[in-house]
């Protein structure tokens, strides 16, 4: 796994606690400020306004959230309820309302009034309507980061951190990943293969002294 991220550090864990044998490059450390990752939160909800089609994706997020919360003993994932307002015929409010609808998703519609008096401090032109959903909130990102590194870790995952990589080179049965701290693995497709679910013998990878 090429960086460590919040999406690079869960892929990790789920691999390794797979049972894969798992390697994880790092440029920096783990819970650096020079990726999409940094930061102490993120919000969460259920009804995105992109497509109904995340909604399924959110709720088995929503229960794997719960789950590394158990396996880590930290709260990651605070269920506050979220707000998201604009005009009745913007894509926020039409896109979060038909994820809404599509899969029975808790909600309430909020006027611009009702809006300010229960959320102080906000100032909305009267036109404007809320959508409340109850199950939103927000994510502990940086704990949640240490979390998987180290649940994976736990699992048998290897880690290297300072460690950039160089180069990724196509090779017969697979690529070569080539980094600056002089480890070479070669990672073999059939490897990516059996975690795709595809049901073969497969090879394990090999690490190459660079």
């Amino acid at each position: 796994m090429c960086g460590l991220g919040v999406m690079g550090s869960a892929a990790l864990y789920h691999l390794a606690r797979r049972g894969q044998r798992v390697l994880g490059i790092e440029r920096y450390e783990p819970g650096h400020d020079r990726g999409s990752s940094h930061g102490a939160t993120r919000i969460i909800r259920l009804g995105y306004f992109e497509h109904p089609s995340y909604v399924p994706l959110l709720r088995r997020a929503y229960a794997l959230w719960r789950k590394l919360e158990q396996e880590s003993g930290r709260r990651l994932l605070h269920r506050t309820g979220i707000v998201e307002i604009g005009p009745p015929e913007g894509n926020l409010v039409k896109g979060t309302l038909a994820s809404a609808h599509a899969h029975a998703l808790e909600h309430e519609i909020l006027t611009a009034p009702e809006l300010m008096r229960r959320f102080a401090g906000l100032d909305l032109p009267a036109s404007y309507v809320g959508v409340f959903q109850p199950d939103g909130g927000w994510l502990a990102t940086e704990r949640s980061l240490h979390a998987l590194v180290s649940l994976a870790q736990s699992a048998g995952a290897e880690i290297r951190s300072r460690e950039r990589v160089r180069a990724v080179k196509p090779c017969a049965g697979g690529v070569r990943i080539d980094t600056v701290g002089g480890v070479r693995s070669r990672l073999w497709w059939r490897s990516c293969a059996r975690v795709l679910g595809r049901h073969r013998s497969f090879p394990r990878f090999r690490l190459l002294s660079g």
